[in-house]
Formats: C-alpha cells, sequence, structure tokens
C-alpha cells in the first residue's frame, strides 16, 4: 500500500489514500440552499489533489435539521441545480467528493425543525435537553426513504457517492447503541448482537434500491460513546460486521457523541469562547456564566479525553480484522509520519481529517512534496465552537 496510488471506495476510483472528513460549512441559507461561498469553498479543496471530499452533514428532512446556522439541506428535487455546481466545480481537479446524508434526531432544538423533536427513544440529550418524540414505525420506514430519496438526489447531482451519518449521536446512531434505543420492538436493540440493526437495513436497502448497487455508499460510524452504559468493542466488532454483511463501500471510524461533543475531535476546552459564543450559554447572567465556568465546565472537563496522535486508530484496526470493506480513520493525524502508519504500517485503506484541512487546505500537496510534514493545526477548538454561530467555519488560529 502507498498513500499516493489510485484505490476504489466502489466504484468510485480515488487518486490517493487521504480524504477530507466531513466539516460543518455553515455557508448555506436557512432552507440548505448552497450559494457561492459553499462553491468556493469546495471548489479551493479539490484544487488542492485530495482524494476525496466528504461535505459537512446535510439534513434530510426539515424535521432532521441541527442547531446550526447554515447546514447544507439535500430534501428536494430544487437543491440538484445548486449542488451540481459545486460538483462540477470539484471534478475539474481529478477529486471526488461525497456528501454526507444526517437526521439530527433528538440532537436538534424544536425552534430549528419547525416541529416536535424526534428521536429512536423519548429519552433526552443532556446537552440539547429538549424531550424528543419517539419515532412509531410509519415514521422509522418515511425516514429511511428519505434518506433514499435524498441519496438519489445526490446522484443527481453529480456526487460520486453519499455517506451516511451513523456516528457522533445523531439519528442512526441513536438507534444503534443501547444508551438511547429502548424500543421493544423490530427498531429496538438486537439481543445476541447487542445493537440495533433494522433501521440500518432499511437505509442501505432505499439507498440501493434509488441508486443502485453501483453507487458508492460510506457509513460513519463510532467507536464508543461516552455514556454510563458504554457502547464495547464487542457492539463495535458486531456493527462492523453487519455492515460488511449489508454490503456498503467504505466505513469511516470516528468516535463519540454531541452530548460529549469534545470528544469527538479532542484538543483544547476554550471555555470563555463557549460562554461567550455558544447558544446555551452566552445570554446567560453574569452569575450563571461563574456558575457554569467554576462548578460545570470543571465537572465536564474530567468527562473528557485528552488529545493524542491517531486517537481511533485502535479502533479502525479493529474494525479491519472483521471486513474486507476500506475502513477510514479518522481522528488525531497531524503529519506524514502518523498518516504513514496508518496506512503502511497497519494497513488501513485512507486517512481523513478535518481541521487540519481549515488550517491548511493544501496540505495534501504538502504531504506529498515533504516527508516531515506537521500540521498547523493546533487543536485549539475554536472552528469547532464557532460551528454554533452565525460565521462560516474556518480556521482562527492560521
Amino acid at each position: 500500500m502507498e498513500i499516493f496510488e489510485n484505490v476504489n471506495i466502489g466504484t468510485c476510483t480515488l487518486n490517493n489514500r487521504i480524504i477530507r472528513s466531513a466539516t460543518f460549512e455553515g455557508m448555506c441559507d436557512e432552507r440548505g440552499f448552497p450559494g457561492d461561498d459553499y462553491f468556493r469553498f469546495y471548489e479551493e479543496l479539490a484544487r488542492q489533489e485530495i482524494g476525496g471530499i466528504i461535505t459537512g452533514f446535510a439534513f434530510i428532512s426539515k424535521n432532521g435539521k441541527a442547531m446550526q446556522p447554515g447546514q447544507a439541506g439535500l430534501d428536494s428535487n430544487e437543491k440538484v441545480p445548486y449542488f451540481r455546481e459545486m460538483t462540477d466545480r470539484v471534478h475539474q481537479y481529478d477529486s471526488k467528493v461525497f456528501i454526507q446524508l444526517a437526521h439530527s434526531g433528538r440532537q436538534t432544538l424544536q425552534q430549528f425543525t419547525g416541529g416536535q423533536v424526534m428521536g429512536c427513544s423519548s429519552k433526552r440529550s443532556s446537552y440539547f435537553k429538549e424531550r424528543p418524540k419517539k419515532l412509531n414505525k410509519q415514521e422509522i420506514h418515511k425516514l429511511a426513504e428519505q434518506f433514499g430519496e435524498a441519496a438519489f438526489l445526490a446522484r443527481e447531482a453529480g456526487f460520486d457517492g453519499v455517506q451516511i451519518h451513523a456516528a457522533h449521536g445523531y439519528l442512526v446512531h441513536q438507534f444503534i447503541i443501547s444508551s438511547v434505543n429502548n424500543r421493544k420492538d423490530e427498531f429496538g436493540i438486537d439481543k445476541k448482537e447487542r445493537i440495533g440493526k433494522k433501521f440500518l437495513k432499511l437505509i442501505i436497502k432505499s439507498v440501493r434500491n434509488r441508486c443502485g448497487a453501483d453507487f458508492p455508499l460510506i457509513f460513519k460510524i463510532s467507536g464508543g460513546d461516552d455514556y454510563l452504559n458504554n457502547f464495547t468493542k464487542h457492539q463495535f466488532v458486531n456493527l462492523v460486521s453487519y455492515l460488511d454483511k449489508l454490503g456498503v463501500d467504505a466505513i469511516e471510524v470516528s468516535y463519540g457523541t454531541m452530548d460529549y461533543a469534545l470528544n469527538i475531535f479532542r484538543g483544547d476546552f476554550p471555555a470563555k469562547l463557549i460562554l461567550d459564543n455558544n447558544p446555551f450559554y452566552k445570554n446567560k447572567s453574569d452569575f450563571m456564566k461563574k456558575l457554569n465556568r467554576t462548578l460545570y465546565f470543571p465537572i465536564y472537563r474530567n468527562r473528557l479525553k485528552s488529545f493524542e496522535p491517531m486517537y481511533n486508530l485502535e479502533f479502525a484496526k479493529l474494525a479491519k480484522l472483521h471486513t474486507a470493506i476500506p475502513v477510514i480513520t479518522v481522528g488525531g493525524f497531524r503529519s506524514k509520519k502518523d498518516i504513514g502508519h496508518a496506512i503502511l504500517g497497519s494497513n488501513i485503506d485512507f486517512v481523513s481529517m478535518s481541521r487540519p484541512f481549515l488550517a491548511e487546505p493544501d496540505l495534501v500537496k504538502k504531504i506529498r512534496n515533504n516527508t516531515e510534514f506537521q500540521s498547523k493545526c493546533c487543536n485549539c477548538n475554536y472552528c469547532s465552537i464557532m460551528c454554533d454561530t452565525d460565521f462560516q467555519t474556518k480556521c482562527y488560529k492560521n
């Protein structure tokens, strides 16, 4: 295996093994239509010799819209020409682009969805706090169909494939994990394998029915979830094996949920930035801000994992033992040495990165030309915190 060689995800050939992982942009209007900033953003990435680009998450229906301003959406035919503008620009540079499709489930607020928040169960998110409406069977089947319809629209818009967001505590992930899924029907947790399976199967069937078997389908999954009833390695292996059985085209291995979001991307905890900008904190009184800073934040910090290079690699290596499907590892890659360790030393198929591409869109060129490459990303997490504001996503330090 080499970093810079042609390699396939399903029927799609990428010209190297480096992928830009899904990164929220904040560059669409309130209905999810992309505009000029979105087009230029992805054209600039494609110009930099990236093997594959996965877009920030796009909602498949308004009731699954996230709270972040400027989220993309792919839920209607009228949006296809707009996304076609972006994919045409990307394809000028021999780069491939996949759109990430998502439904927020309980990880959103009613003011953004326009209706009651939905979830696989009525359990609240400790961060978002609104009690979700438990989806009934008819609604679940409709959502699976909407994933398939969004994938079809993606194909019509010229995307090279789609990624289903089944990680980070969003709806598909909620169905997978027993910490959230307490259903007693066929959409509950499989007693033998200890994962929720049926919603996954319906989504994959819907995408294949609408797009055919030759349209690349990637799944993003979390290796752990930080809840008291934590997702075990045994359950993780069962999930990978099930996706292998269902014939998806690649699996990206990440970590965590939005209830402990800084365990997804790790690094600094910029408390003042959070208090000044996060919508759950910024309008609080000075007293409440002080209380959060001195009491709640120290408790929260104790639940956070420290940044380490390649922090999801062990999960990716475990996945490789149980599938022949290409595995993508994301999390903590900041040097050519670490990328080479994952690909050449651990036989992982792809390395994906998010924040480093904000700091240096041209990092693939730098990796190709510099054996000592070290990313400028300092893991300050300013970009992550500011995703919840009206500002477009960018690097705040470089």
